[in-house]
């Protein structure tokens, strides 16, 4: 059995908010498998969701543009918060857009594109660190397109035009382009920001995650001790609501409160083919300093 340490017990605990002991206990029972320990505080109604939101400590920012049909979407990380106010690191982000719009979404192949300066993205990148004096990384790129329609953007926060801390890219097929279905699609784009839903639709949601919600919820409800074929049509019900809490065109629309998404694109007579969500930082986690001790250190203490 692996060592239950107090690290993993508050790694645990960050991710649910479950109390100290029901945590070291959740991963006693789970052998020090952490993702087992979540699915049994769950199980046991401990622990109110299966994933933690994410701790968003990079810096840098999220940028986007579109042209008709298709779409770009990056993220540049840095150091600080301050450099994202940098008028040369917005310029970078906005150059790196644009490429990608050119070139795709593949990373090497856009940081090899040559920029207006004479340099790669590359090059320009490390020309920035050195000019700013700040670590930076182009962390991923994403590119949509659709064959006909608008890949619409939205950004969530902007410091300026196409640049902030959420960005968002949504694919709408439609026989004909125009400002109606940049507007349509830029309303998707506001939802996916406030909802972040995990898929598009029913399939294409990962069928292990299912799977796993499926188990957690027959053992809560098999906890009412009520009979299996009454436990069965309860975890459909609620493989339904669980459909309706991450997949996007199952999702009630947030601009109405009502509507299914799906209804909305249907009423509009468009499809919605792809989108994707970038949450600066999302999944990073910087290293917790203690700057008190940083200080003795430098002092020499």
């Amino acid at each position: 059995m692996a060592e239950i340490t107090a690290a993993l017990v508050k790694d645990l605990r960050e991710k649910t908010g479950a109390g100290m002991m029901d945590c070291k206990k959740a991963l006693n029972e789970a052998g020090g498998d952490i993702e087992a320990a979540i699915d049994w505080l769950r199980t046991k109604g401990l622990a109110a969701a299966a994933k933690k939101s994410g701790r968003v400590t990079a810096e840098g920012l999220v940028g986007v543009v579109s042209e008709g049909r298709r779409g770009a979407m990056v993220e540049v990380n840095a150091e600080t918060d301050f450099v994202a106010r940098n008028e040369a690191f917005q310029g970078f982000v906005e150059s790196v857009a644009k490429v990608a719009l050119k070139v795709g979404d593949d990373l090497e192949t856009v940081k090899a594109a040559a920029l207006e300066t004479g340099r790669t993205v590359a090059e320009e990148l490390t020309h920035l660190i050195a000019t700013i004096g700040e670590n930076m990384s182009i962390r991923r790129v994403r590119v949509l397109e659709v064959p006909s329609g608008e890949v619409a953007t939205y950004v969530h926060g902007a410091l300026k035009p196409g640049l902030g801390k959420i960005g968002v890219l949504a694919a709408v097929e439609a026989p004909t382009a125009g400002d109606a279905i940049v507007a349509l699609g830029r309303q998707v784009g506001m939802h996916v920001a406030a909802t972040r839903p995990a898929a598009l639709d029913v399939s294409s949601i990962d069928p292990a995650s299912v799977e796993r919600e499926r188990e957690v919820l027959k053992e809560q409800a098999r906890a009412s001790g009520k009979p299996e074929a009454i436990i069965e049509k309860m975890i459909e019900g609620r493989i339904r609501k669980f459909y309706e809490e991450v997949v996007l065109l199952e999702q009630v629309w947030v601009h109405d409160g009502e509507s299914r998404v799906k209804a909305i694109l249907d009423k509009a007579g468009v499809k919605l083919a792809a989108f994707d969500r970038f949450h600066l930082g999302e999944g990073i986690e910087k290293e917790e300093s203690d700057f008190a001790a940083e200080v003795a250190k430098a002092a020499g203490g």
